[in-house]
């Protein structure tokens, strides 16, 4: 395994010294408080991430949240909660030397061409593999 990760917490533009990630009290507009039901791939995110933290022991809670508050201001701001964890699941299991960056790249355009041959939509966006943000 290689050796521990530094943090490298960057601090939100005009926010006085805050993180990225601290934005309690800040003004993002309204929340949207409506129950609404977790898409197939949210479920799917949560449960990987049940059985890699608590089933498998690959990583802890602490780790992933090290990851998603590492992301740079732009990915953070608009990723959506389960996109966070995902991208966060994905960059620890490349850190832990767990599969490659090469593995994961190679698998994700396997499953576009089977999505794109029965007529699902695949989106042509990238994720950056430092920061979780888009390339």
């Amino acid at each position: 395994m290689t050796s521990s990760p530094s943090r490298t917490t960057l601090l939100r533009e005009g926010a006085d010294g805050r993180a990225v990630h601290d934005v309690g009290g800040m003004d993002f507009g309204p929340i949207d408080r409506d129950e609404h039901d977790l898409a197939l791939w949210e479920k799917r995110t949560d449960a990987m991430l049940i059985l890699l933290c608590s089933k498998k022991n690959v990583f802890t809670i602490d780790a992933m949240r090290r990851v998603i508050e590492d992301y740079g201001q732009q990915a953070y701001d608009r990723t959506t909660y389960y996109e966070k964890w995902i991208r966060a699941i994905r960059n620890l299991l490349v850190e832990q030397e767990i599969v490659s960056p090469d593995e994961v790249e190679k698998r994700m355009a396997e499953l576009a061409s089977v999505h794109r041959a029965n007529g699902r939509r695949v989106s042509a966006e990238t994720i950056d593999w430092a920061k979780g943000g888009a390339a």
